[in-house]
């Protein structure tokens, strides 16, 4: 008996190290929340949502909107409107911004910054009226604007987040041999991330709020719906189009927030 309890103590000991080596790595209780509950809390709205819609007397023009093909339209051309603007977003802004950083063109980081603020400067239903006015209207017409209202967070980020690297480090690098880019893509870039990361994240809840405007102009996207329990004085409409614009932004923010601290380097 003494025995079997002697061989017992090591093995639970070495449980409960694995179980907290578990929760250590996942990044401690906050975080592991943090995954685990904001989908909780965000089913749980969907679920009082649907129980509220489904509660109410709805008349042909409430079911015209809160059809389920009609809402699963919508919420696919406001996801499209996202994905397509985020992307251009990262494409133009992060080159942009690792190029005001290099010593040879950091004069030109003013030019793209003041390029920047303009997005930032002018409401977002003010740039997509000057943009239909002058381009048309759709979907394409509708990316430019987002585009141009979402780079500045992005761009600003990429140079803080290089401009903030130690210079002791790029030292060591080049004095081990490596070249400006090897510099760049193994020192600079991957401390660099988690600032950048950040920049993404906010631009990319940017976007989901500014594509419900997007209909204005012809696009389509959750803002359709909104605006079609506006003008029809439809409470239950307004309701759920504003409602699910809110699950997509907070939604997308939480994938954005797992990926940045997966991506995140270790130790920073």
């Amino acid at each position: 008996m003494a025995e079997s309890t002697l061989t017992a103590e090591p093995r639970e000991a070495g449980s409960a190290q694995t179980a907290e080596d578990l929760l250590a790595e996942l990044g401690g209780p906050s975080r592991l929340w943090r995954w685990i509950g904001t989908p909780l809390v965000l089913a749980g709205v969907l679920v009082a949502l649907y129980a509220y819609v489904q509660g109410q007397d709805l008349d042909r023009i409430e079911e015209v909107a809160l059809n389920e093909s009609m809402i699963r339209q919508r919420l696919i051309e406001h996801l499209q409107l996202t994905a397509v603007s985020t992307f251009f977003v990262i494409v133009i802004a992060v080159p942009l911004g690792v190029l005001a950083t290099r010593p040879a063109t950091r004069r030109l980081a003013p030019v793209f910054l003041g390029i920047a603020n303009i997005g930032q400067a002018v409401p977002s239903i003010g740039i997509l009226v000057l943009l239909a006015i002058t381009v048309g209207l759709g979907f394409e017409q509708a990316i430019y604007a987002l585009v141009l209202y979402a780079v500045l967070p992005v761009l600003r980020n990429t140079m803080v987040g290089l401009q903030q690297v130690d210079p002791s480090l790029i030292e060591a690098g080049r004095g081990m041999g490596l070249t400006s880019r090897q510099v760049l893509w193994k020192i600079e870039m991957p401390l660099a991330i988690p600032v950048m990361l950040a920049g993404i994240r906010t631009a990319l809840v940017i976007n989901v709020g500014t594509a419900a405007l997007a209909t204005f102009i012809g696009a389509g996207g959750l803002g359709w719906i909104i605006n079609q329990g506006n003008i029809h004085g439809r409470t239950p409409v307004l309701l759920t189009g504003s409602v699910l614009a809110a699950v997509v932004a907070l939604t997308l923010d939480w994938i954005a927030g797992i990926v940045e601290d997966v991506l995140r380097p270790k130790g920073l």
